[in-house]
């Protein structure tokens, strides 16, 4: 691994990032408040990744964008990111959705021999790696499979643990700020109450793909319910029998059993009880605010802060970098013409600053560029 210097993601997409609340950055592109009536979707309704309403709205964006700088009309699709599932639908999806012809570049780094998987399915062609290097073989085939990247290529760029802390090499860096943001918010909520090794035990127990029929892997719904926890409302052990019974299906039912009971918490997590469930009911993804802003605080502190005579492994470690492989091959694929757009289904909040909060925006921390 080597060190490129420093970058920010801007460099390579300015505003063209859409978060989970699928509001452009840049404030000339439509969002899905513009959007809703076009698509027909209910006024609370905002579409996660895999779905594809989600992929109608991103659509609908990537060619206001294409028009708005003036490049030549999208035909065909290229989407790099880090999950065979999330991201392997979300492409899925935007083939469908835009009527196009598309390849996908997944990677999950790992120390397995180097190698290349590829799918072939009617809505697109999925290539599988275990290298980030892997880009540039993943460039040839496109070439050689008819979806040659430039003029008229739609490139979508996952954001988190793709150009940010990529998987297998630096993601465990996004892992544990998104804990300690978790840790230091429940901290705050319950004061002397809160016990480090408690929550530990509980997050690890609950953050679990059996649990995710339950929790949805909402991080927001986790750290609601570890809060919980801890109030003694309900103990771990009898939670997870009722969500293996099937007596909590979804979070709304825990919610019901701690209204119930609301007048027995403590009154700060009382408040953070009353604001989750009146977002979860008007269907806001990210329900726990408070959490999501620390977690932003705790991303900017972690990006760029070490020394330039840091090692590359050091700063894997300790850094949350940007991805050279993939910063590199859409910089070259930019300038020969296509449209390079970020996705992420990070929260806004734990992205952009609270309007009192001095800090820039996380695609405009400027932070180690690190890669192969």
């Amino acid at each position: 691994m080597n060190v490129y210097g420093r970058a920010c993601v801007a460099d390579l997409l300015s505003d063209f990032i859409v978060y989970r609340n699928l509001v452009p950055l840049d404030s000339g592109l439509p969002g899905l408040p513009q959007l809703r009536v076009r698509l027909r979707l209910r006024r609370d309704y905002v579409p996660r990744k895999t779905t594809p309403e989600y992929a109608q709205v991103v659509v609908k964006i990537l060619t206001a964008a294409q028009r708005r700088v003036h490049l030549p009309p999208l035909t065909r699709l290229v989407y790099i990111g880090d999950t065979r599932v999330n991201d392997g639908t979300a492409f899925f999806n935007l083939c469908r959705a835009g009527d196009w012809p598309g390849m996908a570049f997944i990677c999950a780094e790992d120390s397995n021999p180097a190698r290349l998987e590829v799918v072939e399915e009617e809505a697109g062609t999925l290539v599988f790696s275990n290298r980030w290097g892997g880009i540039d073989e993943f460039e040839e085939r496109c070439a050689r499979r008819g979806v040659p990247i430039g003029s008229g290529t739609a490139v979508v760029v996952d954001l988190d643990k793709t150009l940010l802390g990529a998987r297998g090499r630096n993601d465990h860096v996004i892992d544990r700020v998104r804990v300690e943001a978790m840790r230091t918010t429940l901290a705050g909520v319950l004061g002397d109450g809160f016990s480090a090794a408690a929550f530990a035990a509980d997050y690890a127990a609950l953050n679990r793909q059996e649990y995710h029929a339950f929790t949805t892997d909402n991080q927001d719904y986790l750290a609601y319910i570890c809060l919980i926890l801890r109030t003694g409302i309900i103990s771990r052990g009898e939670l997870i029998a009722a969500v293996r019974a099937g007596r909590m299906r979804v979070i709304t039912d825990l919610l019901a059993y701690v209204d119930a009971r609301a007048g027995d918490l403590p009154t700060a997590a009382r408040a953070v009880h009353a604001q989750v469930s009146e977002a979860v009911a008007r269907g806001d993804p990210t329900p726990f605010t408070e959490f999501r802003r620390a977690e932003f605080r705790a991303t900017v502190e972690h990006m760029g802060q070490m020394d330039d005579s840091a090692s590359a492994a050091e700063l894997l470690r300790e850094e949350i970098v940007i991805t050279h492989e993939i910063m590199t091959a859409a910089a070259r694929w930019r300038d020969r013409g296509a449209l390079v757009f970020g996705l992420s289904d990070k929260p806004d909040e734990a992205s952009l600053p609270a309007p009192e909060c001095s800090d820039p925006p996380v695609h405009r921390v400027v932070t180690h560029v690190v890669g192969g």
